[in-house]
């Protein structure tokens, strides 16, 4: 599994012009899934994200994570992480996991970080043509990926 993760003053998601998701402060999230993710990843990563300490405190360090201040999170599928681009100019999305893997990882991973912030969370729509807009805070951009946890 493979996470980007933003911080963010605003995000949000619209489909077909509609809104379907936003948050003021916190983290947008687009999560890629892989055939061989389990739920230990799902777990892992989740953990990691709720806890990660990279919102400034009282003296601009970056010493708190979304639960510490009270932030949201707004979760969009994306399996375009897991893009091939060795060969030739047309991206491979072959270690992407199918759609019959990857919806069922996506919505048990909405229901832990659900449960690891301890409140509900955005979502996007999966596999829906989406477009997010988000204002990143300062700008911070992570990638994890639960393979690589050493």
């Amino acid at each position: 599994m493979r996470v980007v993760i933003q911080r963010v003053s605003e995000a949000s998601v619209k489909i077909n012009g509609q809104l379907k998701g936003a948050i003021g402060q916190g983290l947008l999230v687009l999560a890629g899934f892989s055939a061989s993710d389990t739920a230990e990843d799902l777990l892992w990563i989740s953990k990691k994200l709720v806890q990660l300490r990279i919102f400034s405190d009282a003296d601009d360090k970056m010493n708190l994570s979304v639960q510490d201040v009270g932030g949201e999170i707004l979760l969009i599928s994306q399996f375009t992480l897991f893009a091939n681009t060795k060969k030739g100019n047309r991206p491979s999305y072959i270690n992407a996991a199918p759609p019959t893997i990857a919806i069922p990882l996506y919505e048990q991973f909405i229901k832990q970080l659900e449960t690891d912030l301890g409140k509900p969370i955005q979502t996007g729509e999966f596999g829906a043509d989406m477009k997010v807009s988000l204002v990143n805070d300062g700008p911070v951009t992570i990638i994890i990926d639960s393979q690589q946890r050493e």
